[in-house]
């Protein structure tokens, strides 16, 4: 259904590009796990987006190995070799440097000239933290994979909430994978029928934060993600639902929710439960989805599907989510339950590259962004 591969492709749900870039931005990726890692092919492809070093714990091998080869989304259609003198690898023979520095401050940006650094770690998530990019390393522009819920980051759902970008706004986050596929459903919902209040689940695959067997987990507090991610159902926590308020901050207080970590590798499903303010039918939630796929600002980033798919067939599918008609609800006119599908890893990682993009045109090269959702 979906290549099975992932590449960036400039799409003509956005509006005609611009006359080809005379400049390119130096980034850099700090982590280099599965976001990392898959930000790093979409930015690859984005004539735009010079990306010249990576910074990870790993050893090199690893990541020259892992960036070839994935075991979710394909083998990367690029020659990926390790540098004779052992300081970087090469993507169809264009060097990317190599670093291994757990404290990031300790990697040389400023004598790489990096402009943009893509933050994959997850680790670095307070803007204290952060502004060190800015103070110490000389980097004009961060862009964080994960969620920054203090003053001074910015959490951008693009669809939603990308209007609020400004020159001001040196520390941008990308939100979270579920945040990205929620936000677009909210959105819907909130313009079309006014929301109450309402409750998420979603039933995402395992991460790296679970253990492959029973082991003490040194990455979570939270008990259950010790036992095994490949055997058991773990009903854990979702700061997803929560995080919509730095989306859509009149919604505070009326939204909240859960996860259940599955024994799946790729490709989730969020479960949204709404108490409207209108009274509404099936037919008119599903009928407002579909328009909000098809034009206007969420046309390429919300799906709305028809068939009777399942989970797998959503790898490699880039969009933010997509909705399952079949299974949307209206309960006594006012409670609507909607399924929407993600690839919890590509969809996310497409919109953080085009995410890094828009405020690498916008802000550093000072050209207009290829990627406008309007």
């Amino acid at each position: 259904m979906h290549p099975p591969t992932p590449s960036l492709h400039f799409s003509s749900l956005l509006s005609p590009s611009p006359p080809q870039l005379q400049t390119m931005v130096t980034c850099a990726t700090n982590g280099f796990g599965r976001i990392g890692r898959l930000v790093f092919r979409y930015a690859w492809d984005d004539p735009l987006l010079d990306v010249v070093h990576v910074n990870d714990v790993c050893s090199l091998e690893s990541a020259a190995y892992l960036i070839k080869y994935d075991s979710v989304h394909g083998t990367w259609d690029k020659e990926v070799e390790v540098t004779e003198d052992g300081k970087g690898f090469t993507v169809d023979g264009k060097l990317v440097t190599f670093s291994q520095e757990a404290d990031f401050t300790k990697v040389d940006w400023k004598g790489k000239k990096v402009e943009m650094v893509m933050e994959c770690t997850g680790k670095f998530l307070k803007v204290k933290q952060l502004d060190a990019y800015f103070e110490q390393c000389g980097v004009q522009r961060v862009v964080v994979s994960a969620p920054v819920k203090e003053e001074g980051a910015l959490n951008v759902v693009l669809g939603c909430n990308h209007h609020l970008l400004t020159e001001e706004q040196r520390l941008v986050t990308n939100a979270s994978c579920t945040t990205n596929c929620l936000a677009p459903v909210v959105r819907v919902i909130k313009e079309n029928f006014g929301i109450k209040h309402g409750c998420i689940t979603t039933v995402h695959d395992v991460t790296a934060t679970q253990t492959l067997v029973d082991m003490p987990n040194t990455k979570k507090s939270d008990l259950r993600r010790a036992r095994s991610g490949m055997l058991n159902l773990c009903p854990t926590s979702t700061g997803s639902a929560t995080a919509i308020i730095e989306i859509y901050p009149e919604l505070k207080g009326k939204l909240n929710g859960l996860a259940i970590r599955v024994p799946l590798l790729n490709a989730s499903l969020t479960d949204c439960v709404f108490e409207v303010e209108k009274t509404v039918t099936t037919e008119e939630v599903n009928a407002a989805l579909k328009k909000a796929s098809e034009e206007g600002v969420l046309k390429g980033l919300l799906g709305y599907e028809t068939k009777p798919l399942v989970s797998t067939d959503y790898t490699n599918d880039t969009r933010s989510g997509i909705v399952d008609a079949l299974s949307t609800q209206v309960i006594d006119g006012s409670m609507v339950k909607i399924y929407c599908w993600y690839d919890n890893e590509c969809g996310y990682s497409k919109r953080m590259a085009e995410l890094c993009h828009i405020v690498a045109a916008k802000y550093i090269a000072g050209v207009e962004p290829e990627f406008k959702y309007e």
